[in-house]
């Protein structure tokens, strides 16, 4: 896609555009019943973000204000393409933050959260995790357990330490949508560190929901990983 779009109206047009109601069905597993969408290939929503990598913030909130899934999805994606050239980037790091009334799916959390959120506080310091981890909503508190992914690739010990603290206050959270995303932090962050992953999973895997245990020890040695599941 070669074409550039600098406004929320443009990124709207392009979307419709895309409009496709055979996905409806597929989309709407992860939505809320009475929630906006237009229906479309997901390839055709990254694409359109990624051609957007250059609008304003200004536009890019605009966008957050659609009711269309979509929309607001194309929006967390293009804060996403705006972090992968700018980590660390206070402004997109605060929008994210300030307009987290905007996410209503796992998806728009899983991906803007590490590079956006995660990318800026690693180093510390990390005070936004444990605020987010408490938060009453749970898409909030699953960008407390998704954000440090970003230390789980790039980050130091020191970050990595910070993500198993998070996912301590919630391993036993009563929201799936939360403790999915303890395991898949534990999973990726135990295969930089195991010896870290197997004290954690000794202090808590006997309170963590099954699904989340499975996720957590899936790229340990068939033994390992037999024993921990029992």
């Amino acid at each position: 896609m070669r074409e550039r779009l600098l406004t929320a109206d443009a990124v709207q047009a392009l979307l419709v555009s895309h409009a496709d109601a055979t996905q409806l069905p597929a989309m709407r597993k992860r939505l809320d019943p009475d929630e906006a969408a237009i229906g479309m290939r997901m390839r055709d929503l990254f694409d359109t973000a990624k051609a957007a990598t250059g609008m304003p913030l200004t536009e890019v909130e605009r966008l957050m204000d659609h009711a269309e899934y979509e929309s607001r999805m194309a929006a967390f994606c293009v804060l996403d393409f705006k972090a992968r050239a700018a980590i660390g980037d206070p402004e997109l790091h605060d929008l994210y933050l300030r307009r987290h009334d905007a996410i209503s799916t796992w998806d728009m959390v899983d991906r803007a959260a590490p590079r956006v959120v995660g990318g800026h506080v690693a180093g510390g310091p990390y005070d936004v995790l444990y605020e987010l981890a408490v938060a009453e909503h749970p898409l909030r508190r699953r960008t407390a357990a998704t954000a440090p992914l970003y230390f789980a690739m790039s980050g130091t010990d020191a970050d990595r330490a910070v993500g198993f603290e998070v996912c301590a206050v919630l391993h036993a959270d009563p929201e799936p949508v939360v403790t999915n995303a303890v395991g898949i932090y534990l999973k990726h962050a135990g295969s930089r560190d195991r010896g870290a992953l197997e004290a954690f999973l000794a202090a808590h895997a006997a309170a963590m929901p099954r699904p989340a245990l499975r996720l957590a020890v899936e790229k340990l040695p068939p033994d390992l990983r037999r024993s921990w599941l029992g």
